[in-house]
């Protein structure tokens, strides 16, 4: 891989990671709600979760894609009753218990599955194959895998700040519950472009 190459790699990947999706948008729900230091386990499930996801689509699951489409259809409908779901349990979210001793955020392995029902995972980690590993050799899958690693933690960690800071306004619950219905409705407008 040239250096070109991992230099629009790297802004690909920062673009798309920073840019509104399912994800971050969850995360500054979740920073909002529980704070920083709470959505951890969530950023992480996120960033690795990704990461992993990039490696097996890039070492078998586009070939799953092209000998059977679909099997996208099915993972696109899926995804979608997901996110939808999501969404409403976003709208539905009362102020957080600031002993800590009820509601939790998404966890590690949640949001590491998450990532394989996001319609914009999937885009991503299927362009990010396409464009900077088409010959698909193993070194170059993780090439994009690892640059993607790199790139998506501090980005959704810029969401979940984001989120934190706002929950300093949103300290009265008419203002979280508008904040979360709002969440909600950004939520599932990012699905718009899979449509």
């Amino acid at each position: 891989m040239t250096y070109d190459l991992i230099t629009a790699l790297a802004a690909f990947a920062f673009v798309t990671s920073i840019t509104p999706g399912p994800n971050n948008l969850m995360l500054m729900a979740s920073g909002a709600n529980y704070g920083f230091r709470r959505t951890i386990p969530h950023m992480l499930g996120v960033a690795l979760g990704f990461v992993l996801m990039v490696a097996l689509v890039g070492v078998g699951l586009m070939g799953l894609f092209d000998a059977f489409p679909v099997t996208h259809t099915v993972l696109k409908v899926a995804g979608i009753a997901y996110l939808l779901w999501l969404a409403w349990k976003i709208a539905n979210a009362g102020m957080p218990d600031t002993s800590g001793s009820t509601g939790t955020p998404m966890t590690f392995l949640q949001a590491a599955a998450f990532q394989w029902v996001n319609p914009k995972a999937w885009q991503m980690a299927l362009t990010a194959i396409t464009l900077y590993a088409p010959e698909r050799t193993v070194f170059s899958i993780l090439m994009v895998a690892a640059i993607f690693g790199a790139v998506n933690l501090p980005s959704v960690s810029s969401w979940t700040v984001l989120g934190q800071q706002m929950s300093r306004v949103l300290s009265s619950p008419q203002r979280l519950r508008a904040f979360n219905i709002f969440m909600a409705v950004l939520l599932v407008a990012s699905l718009l472009p899979v449509l």
